[in-house]
């Protein structure tokens, strides 16, 4: 007996979205075929969890599947349970050849609509496919395919390319575009399920990781700045990071610490649009490290209210 989708993910069938996803990506950390290049098994485990989280990830799909319309590989269950009995043969007419079926009756030109993924037609011989068997049918393309991949803060920001591996185990190079913002959902044509009108597309959604230094908000960019006391009282410049390497910020004399000071033109830039953030650079001040300034300030504090 075949292992149900939810053992390959190692979740109860009562799982939430977010525990499936969660599962995927833990497991997928472990048998991805980009870091274990040449393994057979985890290129096979691979390509089992992916087609487990393709099918539990879709509502539709995981409910047809609950409920046994759809195997573990997404395929409609036609022929389940019970024996082939036809009753006299079978019975044409005006809505196509039935048969009996475990005391049941079907359509076969239904069933060949469900088994070849093409949708039927008014009239034809068999009340449903024009041109018979041989022809007039209407192919449908194959279906989409969801793919999550992660890209770091940089990367999102300034664009680049990220590598992907497809459910069959093909790997291909995604353009991420400039700009590119969490939950971001990119089309690849063609690279989806194959099916008799032609394949589907991959739907890949991008999830950017946090840096440890830059935050988004928009197409701005915000960075913390420790910026001596000295120079927050008389004013001067300090050298603060930027998407693009650091450069010299002038901070004002008499500036407060969580002061944000702009660097125009310094943010994110969005391929799309064309339009251009700004880096905002939050001021903490730094206390002096000198012994001597540090009593000077806490003689000086004795005297102040709290």
């Amino acid at each position: 007996m075949s292992r149900s989708l939810y053992d390959e993910l190692g979740v109860p069938r009562n799982a939430s979205e977010e525990e499936i996803a969660r599962a995927f990506r833990r497991l997928a950390k472990t048998c991805h075929p980009d870091l274990h290049p040449g393994d057979k098994a985890a290129e096979e485990k691979f390509k089992r969890i992916s087609a487990a989280y393709e099918i539990l990830s879709d509502k539709n799909k995981r409910a047809r599947y609950d409920r046994g319309e759809i195997d573990e590989m997404g395929r409609e269950r036609v022929f389940a349970g019970g024996g082939f009995e036809a009753a006299g043969g079978f019975r044409p007419g005006g809505g196509g050849m039935r048969f009996e079926f475990g005391g049941a009756g079907f359509n076969l030109d239904e069933i060949l609509g469900d088994l070849f993924g093409r949708r039927r037609r008014a009239g034809g011989p068999f009340g449903g496919f024009a041109g018979g068997f041989g022809g007039g049918f209407e192919a449908e393309a194959g279906e989409d395919v969801r793919i999550a991949t992660e890209v770091d803060f940089l990367t999102a920001a300034r664009g680049g390319t990220r590598r992907v591996v497809l459910p069959d185990g093909s790997a291909v190079d995604v353009t991420i575009p400039a700009g590119t913002s969490d939950g971001t959902v990119l089309r690849l044509k063609g690279k989806g399920r194959p099916g008799p009108g032609g394949p589907g597309d991959a739907l890949v959604e991008v999830k950017v990781a946090p840096h440890p230094l830059f935050k988004r908000e928009g197409l701005d960019v915000i960075v913390d700045q420790r910026v001596p006391l000295a120079v927050a009282v008389k004013g001067g410049k300090v050298r603060v990071p930027t998407l693009d390497g650091e450069v010299a910020l002038t901070v004002p004399p008499r500036t407060d610490s969580g002061t944000l000071l702009r660097l125009k033109g310094k943010g994110i830039k969005d391929a799309r649009s064309g339009r251009q953030g700004d880096q905002l650079v939050r001021v903490l001040i730094e206390l002096p490290k000198e012994a001597e300034l540090l009593q000077l300030i806490e003689r000086w504090a004795e005297h102040r209210p709290v």
